[in-house]
């Protein structure tokens, strides 16, 4: 029995309020868990900064390692979090009918671990899938929230995680 699947997907962002609309499409893979549970990992390529010494005309080229996007799934709930050695680090948590907690980490040479932290209110949350060798996988996985600040509320979001056949 597998206890992994490697697969692309594609993942989405729209915003109903605003001009938002992202597409991005990976490999990933898929950790089938216990109770209809998944974890789906995705890696960012290595990102590569390049900067210039005022001093002298010389550029120094800086390797950052890769970093994780990591979703975990259920038909209840779905965290995803964002870690690496990058400048910036999230983790967002949506469950149907709660205020769930989206937690921002900005690291700079000023101001170290400086979090800001907003709410979503998940509107709804479909988890849709089949039997793979005895494993339930997800196909689709569609998540509609709002995203608030205070009682200020940044727009009305559906976020798509799509898994193609292999």
């Amino acid at each position: 029995m597998l206890n992994q699947h490697r697969r692309q997907v594609s993942l989405s962002l729209m915003s109903f309020d605003m001009p938002v609309w992202s597409v991005t499409r990976a490999a990933a893979t898929l950790y089938p868990q216990d109770d209809n549970q998944f974890h789906v990992l995705l890696t960012e390529p290595i990102v590569q900064e390049r900067l210039l010494n005022e001093t002298a005309s010389t550029v120094k080229t800086l390797s950052r390692s890769p970093r994780l996007l990591w979703l975990e799934m259920s038909e209840y709930r779905v965290i995803m979090t964002m870690q690496g050695n990058g400048r910036f680090s999230y983790r967002h948590f949506w469950e149907p009918g709660v205020y769930g907690a989206n937690r921002y980490w900005l690291q700079s040479k000023s101001h170290e671990g400086e979090k800001i932290q907003l709410r979503n209110f998940t509107r709804s949350l479909d988890l849709t899938g089949h039997n793979v060798a005895d494993q339930d996988v997800p196909e689709r996985m569609r998540l509609e929230y709002e995203l608030w600040s205070y009682d200020l509320c940044l727009g009305h979001y559906v976020m798509n995680l799509d898994v193609h056949p292999s």
